[in-house]
C-alpha cells in the first residue's frame, strides 16, 4: 500500500475539498464580522457572543460526525459520501447565512443565530469526513504531506479567489437596482460562491479514492472510541496547538478590515489600469496573505523532510509571534511595511496547517498502534473541532474586544478604539502563536517513531 502512488488528478481532487470550505471559511473569518455589525447592523458585542454560544455545541458536534463515518459502509466508503450528500446544502446554507431578513433587531438576531449554527453544522458533516479522507487516501507519511500541502495550497487559492471577487461582487449586485443595497449585493455574491463550492465539492467526490481499511471488521463501541481518545497524549498535545493557532489567525483576520476601514482609513482603491479593475489597500492586505500563506506552504514539505515537522512547526510560530509584534509599531502612513509584514505572517502561518493535518493522520496510526483498533473519523473530527473551537474564541474576543474599545460601526472611531484595532492585529492575536509554541514543544511523536510504526501497522495488515 505504501508503494501505491497517488496520480496527480487525485491530489487536485482532494485539493479542490479544501479550496470549496474555505472560500467560505475565509469569509467567514474575515467578513463575516464585519458583515454583522456593518451590514446586518447587529452590535458588535452581540456577534461576539453569538459566535462562541453557536460554537460551543457546533465543536461538541463535530466528534459526532467523526464517529458516525466510523460506522459509515458504502460502496464510496465512509468518508467520501458525505462530501456528496452536503455540497448543496452546504452552499445553500453559505447564501443564507449572509442574507439579511427583513426584521427587528431582535429577529436578526434570532435569525443571525439560527443560520450560523446550521451553517457550522453543515460545515461539520462535509469538513470532517473530508479532513478524514486524508487518513485513508494512503498510508505514507510522507505522501500524507504531500497532500496536505496540496490541500492547503487549494484551500489558499479558494480563499484568494473570494477575497479578490467579492468587493467587486457585491459593489456590482449591491448597484444592479434601481437603489444601491449592500444587502443584496452580499446575497447575491454569496450565490456566486455557492455555485462554485458545490462544483469544487463534486469533484472532490469524484476523484478521490479511498485506500487504507482497518485491522479488523469488527465494529468498535463509541465507549471504547472515546476511551482510547482521551488516553491519546499527542491528541491533546495538538488539539491545543491548534486551537491557540486559530485564535491567532481568527483574530488577526477579523480585525484587519476594521484595521483598514478605521485606523489607517483608506479613502480611495488602488486602480490598475491596464486591467481595468481597482482593489481597496483591504483586498490587496488579504489577497497578499493568502498568497503568502501558499509561499509557506509550498516550503514545508521540503524544509520539514529536512529537519521534522515538530521543529518546522516550532520556528515558524516563533517566527510568526515577532512578526505580528513588530506590526504594532506601524504609522497610518507604512502601507509598505504592513503588506511586508502581512507577507512574513502570513507565510509562517500558512505553512502550519499542512503539518497540523499530517500529524492528525499519523496521531490516527498511532492509535492503532496502540490500541489495535482505527478511529479516523474522530480523530480527524478533532481537528475540525480545533478550528471551530479557536475560531470561535478567536471571533468572540474580536467582537468582545470591539465593544470592550468602545467601537461603533460607520462612524469616527475614537482614539481608545483605534488603539484597540492595532492591538488586535498584533499584540493580542500573538498570544495564540506563544501558546501554541509552548504546546507543540511538548508533541512527543517523531519522525523515526512515526515510521516504526506506519512499517509495524503494514505488517499486520498482511496477517
Amino acid at each position: 500500500m505504501m508503494a501505491e502512488k497517488i496520480k496527480l488528478r487525485e491530489k487536485i481532487g482532494y485539493g479542490l475539498g479544501d479550496a470549496a470550505s474555505s472560500m467560505f471559511w475565509k469569509l467567514f473569518g474575515m467578513y463575516m464580522l464585519f458583515f454583522y455589525t456593518d451590514i446586518f447592523d447587529i452590535p458588535a458585542a452581540v456577534a461576539g457572543t453569538m459566535f462562541l454560544v453557536t460554537r460551543v455545541w457546533d465543536t461538541l458536534f463535530d466528534p459526532v460526525v467523526g464517529v458516525l463515518c466510523d460506522r459509515t459502509q458504502t460502496k464510496w466508503g465512509k468518508f467520501r459520501p458525505y462530501i456528496l450528500w452536503m455540497a448543496v446544502p452546504f452552499g445553500i446554507m453559505g447564501v443564507l447565512t449572509f442574507t439579511v431578513p427583513g426584521l427587528s433587531l431582535a429577529g436578526k438576531i434570532v435569525y443571525a443565530y439560527i443560520t450560523y449554527s446550521l451553517m457550522m453544522m453543515v460545515y461539520s458533516l462535509i469538513n470532517v469526513p473530508y479532513a478524514s479522507l486524508l487518513g485513508v487516501i494512503s498510508s505514507d507519511p510522507k505522501t500524507r504531506t504531500e497532500l496536505s500541502s496540496y490541500r492547503m495550497i487549494f484551500a489558499f487559492a479558494g480563499s484568494i479567489l473570494v477575497l479578490v471577487l467579492v468587493e467587486p461582487l457585491v459593489h456590482f449586485f449591491s448597484n444592479s437596482g434601481a437603489n444601491v443595497d449592500l444587502s443584496r449585493g452580499w446575497s447575491l455574491s454569496m450565490l456566486v460562491f455557492a455555485v462554485i463550492a458545490i462544483l469544487f465539492f463534486l469533484g472532490c467526490f469524484f476523484w478521490t479514492k479511498e485506500r487504507v481499511k482497518p485491522l479488523k471488521d469488527e465494529k468498535n463501541s463509541f465507549k471504547e472510541d472515546v476511551k482510547d481518545l482521551w488516553q491519546n497524549r499527542p491528541w491533546w498535545i495538538l488539539l491545543g496547538a491548534g486551537i491557540a493557532a486559530l485564535i491567532f489567525n481568527s483574530i488577526r483576520d477579523g480585525a484587519a478590515v476594521y484595521y483598514f476601514k478605521y485606523y489607517v482609513q483608506e479613502t480611495e482603491s488602488l486602480n490598475f489600469g491596464f486591467i481595468n479593475a481597482s482593489f481597496s489597500l483591504t483586498t490587496i492586505f488579504l489577497v497578499l496573505g493568502q498568497a503568502a500563506n501558499i509561499l509557506g506552504i509550498l516550503f514545508v514539505t521540503p524544509v520539514s523532510n529536512r529537519i521534522g515537522k515538530k521543529k518546522t512547526y516550532l520556528t515558524a510560530m516563533i517566527l510568526a509571534t515577532v512578526f505580528s509584534v513588530l506590526f504594532y509599531t506601524l504609522g497610518k502612513g507604512d502601507i509598505i511595511l504592513m503588506m511586508l509584514l502581512q507577507v512574513l505572517i502570513s507565510m509562517c502561518a500558512g505553512s502550519i496547517f499542512p503539518l497540523l493535518w499530517s500529524m492528525y493522520a499519523d496521531i490516527a496510526d498511532y492509535s492503532e498502534w496502540k490500541t489495535g483498533r482505527r478511529a479516523t473519523g474522530l480523530i480527524f473530527s478533532s481537528s475540525s473541532m480545533s478550528q471551530k473551537f479557536g475560531w470561535a474564541l478567536g471571533g468572540a474576543l474580536a467582537g468582545w474586544l470591539l465593544g470592550f474599545y468602545g467601537f461603533k460601526a460607520n462612524m469616527e472611531q475614537t482614539e481608545m478604539a483605534q488603539q484597540g484595532i492595532r492591538l488586535m492585529v498584533s499584540f493580542l492575536p500573538a498570544i495564540g502563536t506563544v501558546l501554541s509554541v509552548i504546546f507543540i514543544a511538548m508533541y512527543p511523536l517523531s519522525e523515526a517513531k512515526i515510521t516504526g510504526i506506519t512499517g509495524e501497522l503494514e505488517e499486520r495488515r498482511k496477517e
